[in-house]
């Protein structure tokens, strides 16, 4: 680990004279070293250069998992520029969206989004696209295979308290948010994550989600200050990333949620041995407990991480290995350098037993929404019940309603503004959404309220099956599992997958919408609803 590590790009330019030889990333059958990402890196720097972009400029990457996507993204860091990495999954409406809510000065996009750019307008300000892969198209834009060997950019000197980076965050509702994250916000939260995961300098880790999910930019960055490898995994089926797994002897593997049970179902039917492997996490939300009961079968060698973090504050929360199989389900404690506190409003901090709002303080914080000030002021603002300890320093307010157990370990409930209240209670849709996948005949599960003049919100869930399914033998288990008030009212049966945000995790708020938009229909099953991701589908919002 270098602690002299201060910008995005010295995560890189670090390991050139110290393990210049050894491999950095893994792409397939490609090994690319330090040196020879360096090196590349370098020649795209002068690229951007000769292109006048200059420090604190805004530039899009939206290339798939690759070297190419790394290297661009660190080429940007060292002239100075600021990363917008943009999902390949999110349409061309959504990218002119990004490009032109940043100001972004340059685009360096896939031969495939080309195309499809090509017969658009671009956004006012962009000067110039560069183009990776074979592209016969608009002569105007650049060539990334034609561009001089001879180009060399020279480091811009930065300091850590400047914007590095924006992630672009779908939310639930609305156009997409641009969280902007300083250099001080990534190194950071590299530090501290290879510090309480005990990373190291032989580590590999499997990279299956993507660099504008922060979750996933974080084990790019984690491995660049270690000196270790990532291994990308373009391919998010649970098939090949077991045999990568194997194949590369991964160390270290992050997923979320839905990709979880897919994989652990997949060892339980084929048990797997992978004797390199040292931990596996996970962030992004829960795991339902069934799924939870079964890794440490599906895993017997690893450690098991889970973890709670949010991108306005890129990593919160993580609950230590050694208390899994005790407090299976929990999302721990603060991670190393940072302080989190659970808020009951108006009142105080909350004590062992009580629920509150999750707030975070420390280095993580990022500096809000681009050009979204009003926004930034909701999210990151002073805390009145911590004025007594910290001032008028601001925190992040997560939304997310936590629980503190008597040993001062934190257990999600819900978001705030997600609970359903029905018949005079407070419900947590994930709490619902738990107990029906422990049925074992419900793959994924999304709870929510529907208005009932009798109940103020009535439950309803969204479910794919599994296996043999029985509708009457789930109302039957929720009748067992459930008081009363929790029981669902109706559910939504899916034909496929549900859908997913490009960071892999269910897109909660468009599987509602298109439930309601269904009943509205008169109960007609979505039989038409892609599995796949559902930006492809949202072009009228943006």
């Amino acid at each position: 680990m270098n602690a002299l590590t201060t910008t995005f790009y010295q995560l890189l330019a670090d390991n050139i004279h110290v393990r210049p030889g050894k491999p950095a990333i893994i792409d397939g059958h490609r090994a690319a070293s330090y040196t020879s990402i360096a090196m590349e890196v370098d020649r795209l720097a002068g690229y951007l250069q000769s292109r006048n972009i200059r420090p604190g400029d805004r530039v899009i990457v939206h290339l798939r998992k690759s070297i190419a996507e790394v290297t661009a993204m660190f080429a940007i860091a060292k002239v100075g520029g600021v990363i917008v990495n943009v999902s390949t999954q999110w349409t061309m409406e959504q990218l002119g969206y990004v490009a032109s809510d940043c100001g972004a000065k340059l685009m360096i996009i896939e031969a495939r989004a080309a195309e499809a750019l090509a017969s658009r307008k671009l956004p006012p300000t962009v000067d110039s696209v560069l183009i990776r892969g074979n592209f016969s198209g608009d002569t105007m834009f650049d060539l990334w295979d034609q561009l001089a060997n001879d180009l060399s950019g020279d480091e811009i000197a930065r300091l850590d308290t400047e914007l590095a980076m924006i992630i672009y965050t779908s939310g639930s509702t609305g156009m997409p948010k641009g969280v902007m994250l300083t250099h001080r916000n990534i190194v950071s939260g590299a530090r501290s994550v290879s510090r309480y995961l005990g990373l190291r300098e032989d580590d590999r880790l499997l990279s299956v989600l993507p660099y504008s999910f922060d979750y996933g930019l974080n084990q790019l960055t984690s491995m660049m200050l270690m000196g270790g490898t990532v291994v990308h995994q373009a391919v998010p089926i649970a098939t090949e990333i077991v045999l990568s797994m194997q194949k590369h002897r991964v160390t270290g593997f992050a997923a979320v949620p839905p990709l979880w049970s897919q994989i652990v179902r997949l060892l339980m039917e084929n048990p797997t041995e992978f004797p390199a492997l040292r931990r596996i996490t996970n962030s992004g939300g829960k795991i339902p407990l069934n799924i939870l009961q079964q890794m440490p079968r599906a895993f017997p060698d690893a450690d098991i991480y889970l973890m709670y973090g949010l991108t306005e504050a890129f990593r919160s929360t993580y609950l230590p290995p050694e208390k899994f199989v005790r407090k299976m389900g929990a999302i721990g404690r603060a991670i190393p350098g940072v302080e989190v506190y659970v808020i009951k409003h108006g009142e105080g901090i909350a004590h062992a037993g009580e629920q509150g709002e999750l707030v975070h303080r420390g280095p993580l914080v990022s500096l809000g929404y681009w050009g979204k000030p009003e926004a930034t002021e909701q999210k990151i603002r002073p805390c009145p019940e911590l004025w007594h300890l910290i001032g008028d320093e601001p925190v992040v307010y997560s939304g997310d309603i936590v629980r503190i157990d008597a040993d001062g370990d934190l257990w999600f409930v819900g978001r705030n503004d997600a609970m359903i209240k029905t018949s005079g209670f407070r419900v947590s849709p994930d709490e619902i959404e738990d107990l029906i996948c422990r049925s074992g005949v419900v793959a994924e599960a999304v709870a929510f309220g529907v208005d009932d003049d009798d109940l103020g919100q009535a439950v309803h869930v969204a479910i794919t099956r599994l296996g043999e399914f029985d509708e009457e033998a789930l109302v039957r288990y929720c009748r067992r599992a459930m008081p009363s008030y929790m029981i669902p009212r109706q559910f939504h049966i899916w034909p496929e997958s549900m859908p997913r945000t490009s960071s892999g995790k269910i897109a909660r708020p468009d599987v509602v919408r298109i439930c309601r938009e269904w009943m509205h229909l008169g109960g007609v099953p979505p039989r038409d609803i892609p599995s796949a991701n559902i930006e492809e589908k949202r072009e009228n919002l943006i």
